[in-house]
């Protein structure tokens, strides 16, 4: 079965983010060499996957921040590394990466869940993403507003 780069580096971001969770942040300098070229073949993917670990990770608080905000009647500390990993991904792309439309992250986000962690994942990880992109939406019409 072919699975698409984008898609794969998303696999293997949401994997280095789980490893930056679980063992620290100081693994991130290692990560290329131990997790990334041993993994995947491809340049292209590995590199992709790397900028996006780099962002996510670098941006890890303002990810956090949102997705605390928007987990309903669910504590973040509470939250499966893996879930949390797939989110900081989706959220991070979200915030970050323009190019991607948001309905592509989201569904990519979904299918992650579905592949890697539970069978409630998929669905609790479409609602905090859609809480997350409605507050995303609501900033950016108030700062359109001061603007005007």
């Amino acid at each position: 079965m072919h699975v698409d780069k984008r898609t794969k580096a998303r696999e293997l971001v949401m994997q280095a983010l789980y490893q930056l969770d679980v063992q620290g942040p100081d693994l991130l300098g290692r990560l290329m060499m131990d997790f990334l070229i041993p993994t995947e073949s491809d340049d292209r993917t590995r590199l992709l996957a790397w900028e996006w670990t780099n962002g996510a990770w670098e941006h890890v608080e303002q990810c956090d921040e949102l997705i605390a905000a928007s987990t309903i009647r669910w504590q973040f500390s509470r939250l499966s590394p893996v879930d949390r990993s797939i989110l900081r991904l989706a959220v991070y792309q979200l915030t970050h990466c323009t190019d991607i439309p948001p309905k592509v992250v989201i569904n990519e986000a979904i299918e992650l869940a579905k592949k890697f962690s539970t069978e409630k994942s998929g669905p609790f990880v479409n609602g905090v993403l859609d809480a997350v992109l409605r507050k995303l939406r609501e900033n950016e019409t108030k700062v359109e507003e001061c603007r005007g």
